[in-house]
């Protein structure tokens, strides 16, 4: 009897009662809105978070093994050979580093230079540099190496006005073992045949890249001497690199350490994890706001309808089945306004997807396109948190009609 009343109320049109159908198309709207940008911004979010962890893993070394006090690894090639077997691991590769100072014409910048071996064969590089180009007569006989190239971030070509096949000079201030006799920096000139663009403003800035060998003179770094060992490994998350790097301390000891992706880039991922738990609670607040709106539409149901709650009670209905009538008009506002806001976020998050609408700057963002990832559980939890929060709104007015006497009620309704 209840689910059948409760129907013919929702669903049912009375004369003279325009005002309280406003009021319910206006609650189920706020359900839908509500609902719709939750699960918009949860999709955004995971959306955002996703593309920053893909373009952080897929750029930088997954873990990265120093020597504590920043010196050097003497015998890196030993460490590498004694590594290079352990299972998961696809690359491991020596790198060299150091600050140096880039100038062309009159522009000047300082970079953190890189020596890495085959450079274009290192997988983190080649998804983001664009086509390579020379200047050179003799390019196509030479090998990468063999010329003093130079790979170059794309905000980094900015700010000194190049393009590939530019030539600048490059000073190494790294250290003063460096200097010449006469006390100046070590110099050489290098062509510009690759730019690189991530979309992070802190990678694009901040690195240049070469062969290990051409940076080993430049730094002057006798061999086998070198910073670091990246190591990347397959199929990476941040979980799976963390296991692997407490697999990997119980190979290395003093004074070796290992610091994986997302402790050297802790600062980054902290701030897409608060991107990431700071808008849905935002947002949340847009469905409890709507859901609590229904206190005021279910009483005014439960006002238009006390004639008809005091013939029911006269009938021998009782409170509970009188206030579960008024719990179901809730929870049918709910459930309508949920599939319509479902239906919202699906048609945006296709239409995102395909037509990409919604660009953004990347040099605030790190991407051109607001990406979207609509996760299940997000369309599982949503729902039953609006459906708690709305039969909860509707408990309350719900009671009330139910309290009604019925003689007074009956008297109260319309003549």
């Amino acid at each position: 009897m209840e689910r059948f009343l409760a129907y013919r109320y929702f669903w049912g049109k009375r004369s003279g009662s325009g005002f309280i159908s406003f009021i319910k198309t206006m609650s189920i709207t706020g359900v839908a809105i509500g609902s719709a940008g939750l699960l918009i911004a949860l999709s955004i979010v995971h959306g955002f978070k996703e593309t920053i962890q893909e373009k952080v893993v897929n750029f930088a070394p997954h873990i990265t093994v120093s020597s504590f006090s920043d010196q050097p690894l003497y015998r890196a090639d030993t460490l590498q050979s004694y590594l290079k077997d352990i299972e998961g691991l696809t690359y491991i590769a020596p790198v060299l580093r150091g600050q140096v100072i880039l100038q062309h014409k009159e522009q000047i910048t300082g970079v953190m230079l890189k020596g890495v071996p085959n450079v274009l064969e290192d997988p983190s590089i080649a998804p983001y540099i664009s086509s390579y180009r020379s200047n050179t007569k003799d390019t196509a006989q030479s090998s990468f190496s063999s010329i003093n190239n130079l790979i170059l971030g794309q905000d980094i070509a900015q700010s000194l006005g190049v393009s590939i096949g530019d030539r600048i000079i490059v000073y190494s201030v790294s250290d003063k073992s460096t200097q010449d006799t006469f006390g100046s920096p070590e110099l050489k000139q290098f062509e510009i045949s690759h730019i690189y663009n991530t979309g992070i403003e802190f990678f694009d800035s901040q690195y240049a890249l070469a062969d290990a060998e051409i940076v080993r003179k430049l730094l002057s770094i006798p061999f086998p001497q070198a910073h670091d060992l990246e190591l990347r490994i397959q199929e990476p998350t941040l979980n799976s690199i963390g296991e692997f790097d407490r697999l990997l301390e119980q190979k290395i000891n003093f004074p070796y350490y290992s610091e994986t992706i997302e402790n050297r880039y802790g600062n980054l991922f902290a701030w897409v994890e608060l991107q990431e738990n700071i808008i849905p609670l935002v947002i949340g607040v847009m469905i409890l706001v709507a859901a609590f709106n229904l206190i005021g539409a279910i009483l005014m149901m439960v006002l238009e309808r006390t004639q008809d709650i005091g013939v029911l009670r006269t009938l021998g209905a009782t409170q509970q089945q009188i206030q579960r009538i008024f719990l179901v008009e809730g929870l049918w506002v709910a459930i309508l306004g949920l599939i319509i806001g479902m239906g919202i976020s699906l048609a945006f998050i296709f239409v995102q997807s395909e037509f990409e609408l919604i660009r953004l700057s990347e040099e605030n963002y790190y991407m051109s396109v607001a990406p979207v990832s609509p996760h299940l559980l997000d369309f599982l939890v949503v729902p039953l948190i609006t459906i708690a929060l709305c039969t909860l709104a509707s408990w309350i007015p719900a009671r009330i009609g139910a309290r009604f006497d019925p003689l007074y009620a009956i008297k109260l309704g319309p003549k």
